[in-house]
């Protein structure tokens, strides 16, 4: 949702309601539209005729508004297509069946992580916040400190690196102190993996291993369990045999710093 009280303009406009469709997968109506995107229904409606005719949007019936079929075949073409999915998900397919869990591939989009793969278990799923093509912030989770473990070692480097943002709290267990968070990085970056100790959502907790699909390109796979049937100590006793597993598919040093 568009929240932040600005009119948009021209192509700006077309793009913000086509991200507020992305939104409501059950449709929404133009009334609705204008309002979120803070612009009057004869302009929101000259966008959505824009992308309707581009087959980007869809109107029901009901005068509901959708995102478009060429819409989804193209998002889910360009992600089939690309060549980490092809190697990441037969390991996190593996992964979620050994370990009953859900497994994640991410990569750090400061100031958060963008999650770019995501299998459940086969049985026994509760759905978590984290989507494909879904964020995080990268200081509350377990992927995203073991990547800022990468490029931060002190406090100044941290600052600078958040910039404008700030730490609101996701849980009671969120580190929200600058001192706190280095100290983590630092105790991340010299064990090799990555914990996340309900601090992104309560119940769950998680923990995370680096992956080099490509050259230069640093990501995370991670589990992450329901507290009451998978303890963090558990997770943690697993991170031999989860890097073994991620050895296993994608190669060996695939799953160590470089």
């Amino acid at each position: 949702m568009i929240d932040d009280g600005a009119r948009v303009v021209g192509s700006d406009r077309v793009l913000a309601v086509l991200r507020e469709l992305a939104e409501h997968p059950l449709g929404i109506s133009l009334d609705e539209l204008a309002k979120t995107v803070h612009s009057s229904k004869p302009t929101v409606h000259r966008a959505l005729a824009s992308l309707r005719k581009a087959g980007l949007a869809y109107q029901s019936s009901r005068g509901i508004y959708e995102l478009g079929d060429d819409f989804l075949r193209l998002a889910f073409e360009n992600h089939e297509a690309r060549p980490e999915t092809a190697r990441i998900e037969p390991l996190l397919l593996a992964l979620a069946g050994e370990y009953g869990e859900t497994a994640h591939y991410a990569i750090l989009d400061r100031p958060d992580v963008v999650y770019r793969a995501k299998v459940d278990p086969p049985s026994g799923a509760i759905r978590l916040t984290s989507t494909i093509g879904g964020r995080n912030p990268a200081f509350a989770t377990a992927v995203g400190k073991l990547l800022m473990s990468f490029e931060i070692a002190t406090t100044a480097e941290l600052a600078d690196w958040l910039g404008t943002t700030s730490l609101h709290p996701r849980t009671p267990n969120t580190i929200t102190a600058l001192p706190l968070l280095v100290a983590e990085l630092a105790a991340t970056r010299q064990r090799g993996y990555g914990v996340d100790d309900q601090e992104n959502e309560v119940g769950v907790n998680c923990v995370a291993l680096p992956v080099f699909l490509t050259a230069g390109r640093l990501g995370a796979v991670s589990i992450s369990g329901l507290t009451y049937r998978c303890s963090l100590t558990a997770l943690v006793d697993r991170v031999d045999a989860i890097k073994a597993t991620i050895e296993q598919h994608l190669g060996s040093g695939s799953a160590a710093p470089r």
